[in-house]
């Protein structure tokens, strides 16, 4: 996992290879151009660009750089008065050369654009606000932070009917507010764990985890399409019906472009981290297998009970239905399937890296095979470009994966090499 403001550096300058390369897909020069015309000398039909558009795109692309580095200069604080002054200044000329330069474009792009295409520009917002402000569950990540896993179970309730009740009473405004805020830096803190020996706080804890899961993965969702959409979809929109493209070529950066985003934003929001403390809580969560009616009348069947522990093999009755224990330690609801879901994504620490590199080396592959296929001019560039990016993504993947692999085989190793 890198910090904040590295990540976010890397994610803009990816961001803006991808927009450089999806222009050069759609202003390039074409062969039956005549010798004398001004655009026959150059790679690009500069005068077809809308550079008001490039500024906005760039702009909103910034968004999350422009933050984090607000953010990091205040967690830095104030070592005099003077510096102080200057951070505050620093930041003042900042936000307010990003609202003129925004403004300044909207402008631009309202006097030369009809309606229909300005309505592009905020559409991401107008699909976010509605999906997240009206769904009050994906606040309760907010709780994982202010828990403490080993307190007693009433106040552990208590807290909870709390800061629910606080999240109910929220206004629209307010809502609004903290969604969009969460759209300029994502620097969640990563909850901690403490081994719970109760199962109503294990159960507790999971709930809560799945919260946050679901929130993360919310913010990857968003922002990697928000990406895509800015990078690739929007220059789309405002070329000329004039002007021709390779509109395949085009689709394809545009869904190239969603994975990489995608695949970037997992691996920050869901470093290895908190992998690891979703794999610690599946573990101490468990799993139950449900057995046919009739099978095991002979064995020893327990009723089950939340507050027990139940070791590995056991048999329980959970609402008429017969249960096998498959973990190492057993507090799951047997019907609930959400526990099911959970052990299944996380009892093992390394399935979510494994699939990202999967997805990425998938990726890399097929554009290895595209640019050995390529015959144009921009789709070798483009190619060349995106693989340059890829290739540290998919390094950092790699590495992970081979650290990750011997520290969690380490302990089995030396375990079997003592019993031996």
């Amino acid at each position: 996992m890198d910090g904040s403001l590295l990540f976010e550096f890397l994610f803009f300058i990816y961001l803006l290879v991808a927009l450089f390369i999806q222009y050069i897909n759609i202003y390039k020069t074409v062969w039956w151009y005549p010798y004398n015309h001004p655009a026959s000398c150059t790679s690009l039909n500069f005068h077809l660009i809308d550079y008001h558009l490039a500024a906005f795109i760039t702009v909103m692309l910034a968004r999350r750089l422009v933050w984090a580095l607000i953010s990091e200069a205040t967690k830095a604080g104030a070592a005099s008065m003077i510096h102080y002054v200057v951070l505050i200044s620093a930041r003042l000329v900042l936000l307010t050369l990003c609202g003129w330069v925004l403004c300044w474009t909207l402008v631009n792009l309202f006097r030369s654009h009809s309606v229909l295409n300005l309505l592009f520009l905020g559409y991401p917002f107008g699909v976010y606000v509605p999906l997240c402000c009206f769904h009050q569950d994906s606040r309760a990540h907010l709780l994982l932070t202010d828990y403490n896993y080993v307190v007693q179970h009433q106040v552990v309730e208590e807290s909870a009917s709390t800061v629910g009740s606080l999240a109910k009473s929220k206004d629209f405004l307010s809502l609004l507010l903290e969604s969009l805020k969460e759209q300029f830096n994502n620097a969640t803190p990563i909850p901690t764990h403490s081994c719970p020996l109760s199962p109503d706080l294990i159960r507790n804890e999971v709930e809560c985890l799945k919260a946050d899961f679901n929130h993360r993965i919310k913010e990857v969702l968003f922002n990697s399409l928000f990406s895509a959409y800015y990078v690739a979809f929007l220059p789309l929109c405002f070329v000329k019906s004039t002007q021709y493209y390779d509109m395949r070529w085009s689709c394809e950066h545009l869904i190239m472009v969603w994975i990489n985003a995608f695949v970037m934003l997992t691996t920050q929001l869901l470093p290895s981290k908190y992998c690891d403390l979703l794999h610690k809580s599946a573990a101490h969560l468990g799993k139950w297998q449900k057995l046919e009616h009739g099978s095991y009348s002979n064995a020893p069947q327990h009723i089950w009970s939340e507050n027990t522990i139940w070791p590995q093999g056991v048999l329980v009755r959970h609402s008429r239905c017969l249960y096998r224990a498959m973990g190492p330690y057993n507090v799951a609801v047997p019907s609930d399937v959400s526990h099911a879901r959970f052990y299944f994504l996380f009892h093992r620490p390394l399935r979510l890296l494994n699939l990202l590199i999967l997805i990425e080396g998938s990726v890399v592959f097929y554009q290895l095979y595209s640019l050995l296929r390529s015959e144009k001019w921009n789709h070798t560039l483009s190619m060349a470009l995106i693989l340059f990016c890829n290739y540290y993504v998919l390094f950092k993947l790699l590495r992970d994966r081979i650290v990750l692999g011997r520290a969690y085989s380490y302990p089995l190793n030396s375990y079997e090499l003592k019993v031996n």
